[in-house]
This record gives structure tokens, sequence and C-alpha cells, in this order.
């Protein structure tokens, strides 16, 4: 009997702690979904700044790639506070760069092969 009362505290406290933290969101100007592409935004950074490093030796096909996940974290990073990332703000500034420079090789690749 004793074991089952526990089992309820511990999930009554459990609900309270994913009450708090959605309120917490919402009483910072956040979707939930929006916080959680954020979360999914920050695994997709740490890939894209790992690739980054060497993206001119990237294939036509990984830059489509690394550009199309690039824009899934920026998209996500605008929806959300600048304050919960500006630890990430490096990378996510060394992604920008390189997206742009990737970006510039491409339409140089385009407008050669128009000419």
């Amino acid at each position: 009997m004793n074991l089952l009362i526990i089992v309820y505290i511990l999930i009554i406290i459990i609900f309270a702690l994913i009450a708090y933290s959605v309120m917490q969101i919402k009483l910072a100007g956040m979707n939930v979904k929006d916080f959680w592409d954020f979360i999914q935004a920050n695994q997709i950074l740490e890939s894209l700044y790992r690739a980054s490093k060497e993206y001119d030796q990237m294939s036509q096909k990984e830059q489509i790639v690394f550009l199309m996940e690039a824009e899934k974290v920026f998209s996500a990073f605008d929806k959300v506070p600048n304050i919960l990332w500006e630890d990430e703000y490096q990378k996510y500034s060394k992604i920008l760069e390189i997206y742009k420079n990737i970006k510039v090789l491409r339409w140089n690749r385009e407008t050669s092969h128009q000419m």
C-alpha cells in the first residue's frame, strides 16, 4: 500500500514539473513546439559545425543537404529568444558564414553554366 502511495506521489510530481516547464516556456513567449524544434536544432547545429570545417570538399549533394539542414536550424533559432542560444552564437555564426559561402559558390556555378 505504501509503495502505491509513493508511486502516485511521484507521478503527481512528474506531471507538476511538466506543467511548470510548459508554463515557463509559455511565459517566455514561445510555443512548446518551437522550443522542441530549438532543442532538435541544437543537435543539428553540432553536426553542421563539424561538417562546416570541410565544406570546400563537399559534393554538390552534400552542399544541398547542408543548406537544407542549416535553414532548419536558422528557422528554429529565429523562433526563440536570443538569450537561449547566446552560448551557441559562435557555432551559429560559423554555420551562417558557410551557408552564405555555399550559396555564392552554387550561384557562381549556375551563372557560369548559363553563359
